[in-house]
């Protein structure tokens, strides 16, 4: 069988996630010290200093070590984990830290579902690699904490609560597609009946509240909510979770709803010349902001190699290469004109190349 057309540039990408990405993070972007990833490095790859860590951010890092081959990433990662707890969790309260300061005190106590959602996802893709019965006791306990803290009893979700548990910020798209990602890879490890049922009330919850009945687009915020927008890279991440589990949508209004948004999307989102993904849309499809960033586009490619468009998948990896990867590491956002508009490189990152990267390998 011929190789299709963007083969040799997938395979560029796969080399550079692992002698540069994957060793930069082992490396320079690891703050041994604190035995926390650093928050970001700078183009050449030199830590920028430090005055927070984030839990989030050290739990993406843990996805992404969790599933690279090999002893010594499989030791980086449990390094990953041990500090999750070590540093964030506040056992007095049964709440995790949303980021302590550069010497590990608590900074920000906030108790945020999008920190959550990425714990739950990070201790189950760990505890599936390592068999670590204690990954699996943090998935379940912060999955149980965040149905009794954050759940409104209608498949939504509070984006955030105060220290003491009080809500501070009402439904939000992003957190809530993060946390569908997180059940999806809990259901795999343990209590699939259980998260299958929340991920349903979820969909519904979503279609209900968020999905836009002119676009088929889901909006960042509940419908009717003032200054609204459509981010197109969240049509393509939403594509890519209901695609992952069509036995768990079966019968529900979403996953009929989001490919229809995803061509919306494209027509209005996508630049033709460069097959750049713009930030963000107003609920018209007018432009609100021309500005792409790098998960945008490897949710596209997620989203093209899932959708079996080969033809424009080749012309959007080609194109993603020249833009956004170089020797060194990656550009995180540039402009519509291709100039770079953010200097550092996060360590959320490498969470949203290792995704896409995977659709490609499969």
């Amino acid at each position: 069988m011929k190789p299709p057309a963007w083969a040799d540039t997938a395979a560029d990408l796969h080399r550079h996630f692992d002698t540069v990405v994957v060793p930069l993070w082992q490396g320079h972007g690891f703050d041994a010290r604190m035995g926390l990833p650093h928050e970001a490095l700078d183009q050449s790859g030199a830590p920028v200093p430090d005055t927070r860590y984030r839990a989030m951010a050290c739990a993406r890092q843990l996805y992404v070590y969790a599933q690279v081959a090999g002893d010594a990433a499989q030791a980086h990662a449990a390094r990953l984990f041990d500090a999750l707890p070590r540093y964030f969790h506040d056992p007095q309260r049964n709440a995790w830290l949303f980021s302590v300061d550069a010497q590990g005190q608590a900074l920000d106590a906030t108790q945020d579902l999008y920190t959550h959602a990425f714990l739950v996802l990070a201790c189950a893709t760990y505890f599936e690699r390592s068999r670590d019965e204690r990954a699996l006791r943090h998935m379940l306990a912060t999955a149980r904490l965040i149905e009794e803290r954050f759940g409104r009893g209608d498949g939504l979700y509070h984006a955030a609560l105060s220290a003491h548990g009080q809500p501070v910020r009402g439904p939000e798209q992003n957190p809530i597609m993060h946390l569908t990602e997180a059940y999806l890879a809990a259901a795999g490890v343990a209590e699939p009946v259980w998260f299958v049922q929340a991920l349903r009330r979820i969909a519904d919850g979503i279609a209900r509240s968020f999905l836009d009945p002119d676009t088929q687009c889901i909006a960042e915020l509940p419908l009717g909510t003032a200054d609204n927008r459509i981010e197109p890279g969240h049509q393509f991440e939403w594509y890519s979770l209901l695609h992952a589990a069509p036995r768990v949508y079966e019968g529900l209004a979403l996953p009929a709803a989001v490919p229809r948004g995803c061509l919306w999307a494209r027509a209005k989102g996508v630049a033709p010349d460069t097959a750049g993904v713009c930030a963000a849309l107003d609920m018209r499809g007018g432009m609100r902001d021309a500005t792409e960033r790098i998960w945008a586009q490897t949710e596209y490619a997620r989203y093209l190699a899932l959708a079996g468009e080969h033809d424009a998948l080749a012309v959007q990896l080609a194109r993603f290469e020249q833009r956004f990867v170089h020797a060194q590491g990656w550009r995180e956002v540039i402009g519509a004109d291709g100039a770079l508009m953010r200097a550092d490189m996060p360590s959320t990152t490498p969470y949203h190349l290792m995704a896409a990267y995977a659709a490609l390998r499969a």
